[in-house]
Parts: C-alpha cells; sequence; structure tokens
C-alpha cells in the first residue's frame, strides 16, 4: 500500500493502518455487542453445545470460502500449538461458557462481566508481550474487579443460578484473554482469515459430541431461532474474529483491549431497543465502576 505514494510512503503507510485499523476495531464492538444479545434471544432454542458447534459450522463455511482460496501452506509443527490452543480455548471454551451463562444473566450483565477480559489482556500483555506493566494498569485493575464483585453480589441477592452465571462469564473472559496472547503471533505468519478460521476450526471439532443435539434443536427451533444462529456464526465469529485478529496485527494487544470497553454499552442499547432489557440497579452500578477502572489503565505515568 506505501508504494503506490511516491510523495511519503512511511506516512501515508502508517495512515492506512490506522484507518483500517479503526475500521476492524469498529466492526469487531459492534458486532461483538450485537452477539451477547443474538445469543440470549436464540437461547430458548438452543442449548450451549448445540449453538456453539452450530456457530462455529456455519462461520466455518462462510469464512473458509474466504480464506481457503487465499492459504498457501498450511501449519506445521510447532506452529500447530498456539492454533491449537486459542481454537480450544477461544473459540470452543469461551462460546460455551458465555452460552451457557446467557441462560441464566441478562446480555448486558454478561457482557459487563467478560468486559474483565481487557485488563486481563493488558496484564498479559505488559508480562508475556512486553507491552509495559505501568502503575495505573494495577490501580485501574483493582477498582474494575471491584465492580465486578458487586454485580456478582447484586446478581447474588436473585439465585444461586445468577452466581454460577456470573462464574461462566468470568471464566469466558480468562479464556479470552489467554487467547489473544496466544493468538497475536500467529499473526506474524499467517493472515488474520487464515488464523481465525484455524482456530474456528479447532473449536469446532471441539464441539463435535453436541452434534446429534443441534441437529434436533434445528428441526424442532423456529425459523428466526434458527437465522439467529446463522447471524451468530457469520457476524459475530467470522467476520468479527476476523477484523479483531487484523486489528490485532497492527496494533498492540493492550491498547487493542482497551477498544472493547465500549462493547457494554452497546450491547445494553441493543438490548433494551430488541429484547427490553435492562440490567439491575447493581449490574449498573457495578458496569459503570468496571469502565471507570478500565479508563484508569488508560492513564499513563509520568
Amino acid at each position: 500500500m506505501a508504494t503506490s505514494t511516491p510523495t511519503s510512503p512511511a506516512t501515508t503507510s502508517s495512515r492506512t493502518i490506522s484507518k483500517l485499523g479503526i475500521a476492524a476495531v469498529v466492526v469487531t464492538v459492534v458486532l461483538w455487542a450485537s452477539a451477547f444479545v443474538g445469543i440470549r434471544a436464540v437461547g430458548p432454542s438452543f442449548s450451549p453445545g448445540s449453538l456453539t458447534l452450530g456457530r462455529l459450522a456455519v462461520a466455518a463455511v462462510a469464512l473458509g470460502i474466504v480464506a481457503l482460496p487465499r492459504l498457501k501452506r498450511w501449519p506445521k509443527g510447532r506452529e500447530w500449538w498456539p492454533i491449537l490452543s486459542y481454537g480450544v480455548m477461544w473459540f470452543a471454551g469461551y462460546n460455551l461458557a458465555l452460552n451457557a451463562a446467557e441462560h441464566m444473566l441478562d446480555a448486558g450483565t454478561s457482557a459487563m462481566l467478560i468486559n474483565v477480559s481487557p485488563i486481563l489482556i493488558a496484564v498479559l500483555a505488559g508480562v508475556i508481550l512486553k507491552e509495559g506493566f505501568p502503575r495505573w494498569l494495577i490501580i485501574g485493575s483493582l477498582v474494575a474487579f471491584g465492580g465486578v464483585a458487586l454485580i456478582a453480589l447484586g446478581s447474588g441477592q436473585h439465585s444461586t443460578a445468577d452466581v454460577a452465571g456470573v462464574l461462566l462469564c468470568l471464566l469466558a473472559a480468562v479464556l479470552a484473554a489467554v487467547s489473544v496472547i496466544v493468538q497475536k503471533p500467529v499473526l506474524r505468519t499467517f493472515s488474520a482469515a487464515q488464523a481465525t478460521w484455524f482456530g474456528i476450526m479447532v473449536g469446532a471439532v471441539c464441539c463435535l459430541p453436541w452434534a446429534g443435539q443441534l441437529v434436533a434443536e434445528v428441526q424442532a427451533a423456529p425459523l428466526p431461532a434458527t437465522l439467529g444462529l446463522v447471524y451468530l456464526g457469520i457476524f459475530p465469529t467470522a467476520i468479527a474474529f476476523t477484523t479483531w485478529a487484523y486489528a490485532l496485527s497492527l496494533i498492540e494487544a493492550g491498547k487493542l483491549a482497551a477498544t472493547t470497553y465500549l462493547v457494554p454499552g452497546t450491547t445494553i442499547l441493543i438490548s433494551w431497543a430488541l429484547l427490553k432489557e435492562i440490567p439491575t440497579i447493581w449490574g449498573l452500578v457495578g458496569g459503570v465502576i468496571c469502565l471507570v477502572g478500565v479508563g484508569l489503565t488508560r492513564r499513563r505515568s509520568r
């Protein structure tokens, strides 16, 4: 891209990357926010395991059409280890945990709890990827975890099932955070679409035990629920995970993770508009505290 501009290649390349990176981040935030609402909407028709397998199967086909024709070589030897890791943790484990959690929690609260993941990514990126470990990162993390505790306390006032949902969301957040760190080096060798497709295929294989259940539930599900599953597979999975991987190949993991702080607010708006769901006051207050905490992590120490 830079070679097409004769005047200032470095400047043009930097600007191009910035614009593409911002576009990728916006697409990721909006589509991931819609995923929380979509999972909640189709939840009555699909169990967590079958929903995960169906979503990944649709994504594998849709993204495979784009990624496979440009695939020059397959991973070899040790190159498979990180792919297997984030495929199992992110595409299988994360989705299973989140799908199960949203049978117990509303979409907005789930998105707020998953918002712990950016903090964990920033910490892991600072230690493992050497992106820095500033003082404000620690302070902001403590504040944000206080917000999570408040959400959990408010949920616990309703039923023990809500507490289980909170724990499942936190598990999903941890799996996602570790997966981002593991995926980052893979993007030096493979394109965003290819790295995402590999992970989707690994996750789909892990979920094959739910194949029979998926077939039965698709046959019994109403058409809108089935279309919702297809939407989850194409947009929040095939497209959004690819745009995320593309942005991750351009931006430091810790800085990129900060952009997902916009997901909970976007989710609440979509959930309110489509599902008429509003989190409890505890969830809202805890979510605000989470956002304050993650905002503090972005402060720079002098």
